[in-house]
């Protein structure tokens, strides 16, 4: 989901917007293949924990955002997903919402399992929300919308978080929302400003990263161990194929004409810590940002027990790259 490794991973390490623009022409969505990992977890996040994926404030109107996305989803991938306003169609997945009423139709056969699976999800959701669940198994984003106006995210659809709980931000100004996050002051001091600038004209993208001893897309706090880095994973460090992933975030924003309003996109991967850094220049890269972290940063991150480990790691990946990619 073009993650650019270069520019993500940076040293000295610093907790910061990192914001850049988008190239023109860049799509903001990743259709799915039928059956994709992405998809599979997904489908079984909103069938069983709706309601901690599926969220929006009070009185918030999603209507133009989601129009919007339409739009754009249209626009980039037209053999993916068609819309004229009335109703949605994933066509590769064989799915049509009709928005008047919320009805949900299968407009082919199945595509993997028993062929029902993902229409009887989005049938499963509220009327309101099917038209979102259908955009969320279409495309591997997860998706939010970022309101200038209140500086705030008044709606989500996020079944992929990074260990972090969507029905603990939904609503909340957007300082509150990175109150957490070690270093951060310069995240929350940019707050409203920040908000103003991708909810304007042009569009932008930036790029989160960690390591993890987490394999799946879907870290709900609620459903990962409490216990990080157990001691079966670290005792394969020594052996070279560490239990660990590179975790990464594509995060694009689409702005909303005439609402001060923009659709942020969240596109997670998870790749082996060995398929992320596969160049000397990676594992150098990666180690010096990871060396210049704060102790507030490497604790935010899970990272204080394995900081040693994963430098050793990395010298020895590095030198062990340098040999294979030698002339």
């Amino acid at each position: 989901m073009n993650f650019d490794f270069d520019a993500a991973v940076t040293a000295p390490f610093r907790m910061q917007p990192g914001l850049r623009r988008r190239a023109p022409g860049a799509p903001a969505l990743t259709p799915l293949a039928a059956g994709s990992r992405h998809q599979r977890e997904k489908l079984a996040v909103l069938s069983a924990f709706a309601t901690q994926a599926l969220l929006q404030a009070p009185g918030f109107d999603a209507g133009p955002a989601l129009a919007t996305l339409c739009s754009t989803a249209a626009a980039e991938h037209p053999q993916h997903w068609q819309w004229d306003g009335r109703s949605a169609t994933a066509t590769r997945l064989g799915v049509r919402v009709h928005l008047a009423d919320g009805r949900v139709e299968q407009t082919a056969g199945g595509v993997f399992g028993l062929g029902d699976e993902l229409p009887r999800c989005v049938a499963l959701q509220p009327p309101a929300w099917r038209l979102a669940t259908l955009l969320a198994l279409t495309f591997a984003e997860d998706l939010a919308i970022v309101d200038a106006t209140s500086a705030r995210i008044p709606w989500l659809a996020v079944a992929l978080p990074s260990h972090w709980a969507p029905e603990d931000k939904v609503g909340r100004p957007f300082a509150e929302v990175h109150a957490p996050v070690a270093d951060g002051e310069l995240l929350r001091r940019a707050g409203e400003g920040l908000v103003a600038l991708v909810c304007g004209s042009e569009r932008w993208e930036r790029f989160v990263w960690t390591v993890t001893d987490h394999p799946r897309l879907h870290a709900h706090p609620q459903r990962v161990p409490h216990e990080r880095w157990a001691q079966p994973a670290l005792a394969t460090w020594a052996e070279g194929l560490p239990r660990a992933w590179f975790r990464s975030e594509h995060q694009t924003f689409v702005p909303v004409p005439g609402q001060r309003q923009a659709v942020f996109t969240i596109g997670v991967e998870v790749q082996t810590l060995p398929q992320a850094v596969c160049s000397r220049a990676r594992a150098l890269r990666l180690a010096e940002a990871v060396a210049s972290m704060s102790p507030a940063v490497l604790a935010y991150r899970g990272l204080t027990p394995v900081r040693d480990a994963l430098l050793q790691w990395l010298a020895a990946r590095a030198a062990a790259l340098a040999g294979a990619q030698a002339p």
